[in-house]
């Protein structure tokens, strides 16, 4: 992809939560874009390090020792096999760094939370 990617207008063109858009990939990675509100399921990625950086808004990544709270422009690289949930009060917009094949709910079961893989904005 060689053109600019608008941010404001990717998070725009959806309205649901917790389901991920592929915005961009490069090297195996893809570049991802979600709305959340709410608490998202206890999980953990075994074999992929995965990285949220705020756009808009509040978040926060919970550990089962500790909380790390988030707001715009910051970002935190949770490892492999760190389990971890993710949570906003109010909606917040941001943009997950990780390796294609990951599903966004890990080794969690299947659930309403399970985003479809390979949706693109």
């Amino acid at each position: 992809m060689t053109a600019a990617i608008d941010l404001t207008e990717k998070f725009a063109a959806f309205s649901d939560h917790w389901r991920p858009r592929i915005a961009a990939r490069l090297n195996g990675q893809d570049v991802r874009l979600v709305k959340v509100q709410g608490v998202f399921p206890w999980h953990s990625h075994e074999t992929a390090d995965e990285m949220f950086l705020v756009w808009k808004g509040r978040f926060r990544v919970e550990f089962r020792d500790r909380i790390v709270s988030l707001d715009p422009g910051q970002f935190i690289v949770v490892p492999r096999g760190a389990e971890h949930r993710t949570a906003a009060d109010e909606e917040a917009e941001v943009m997950i760094f990780e390796p294609s094949e990951v599903v966004n709910t890990g080794d969690a079961p299947p659930s309403e939370f399970t985003a479809p893989s390979g949706q693109t904005v």
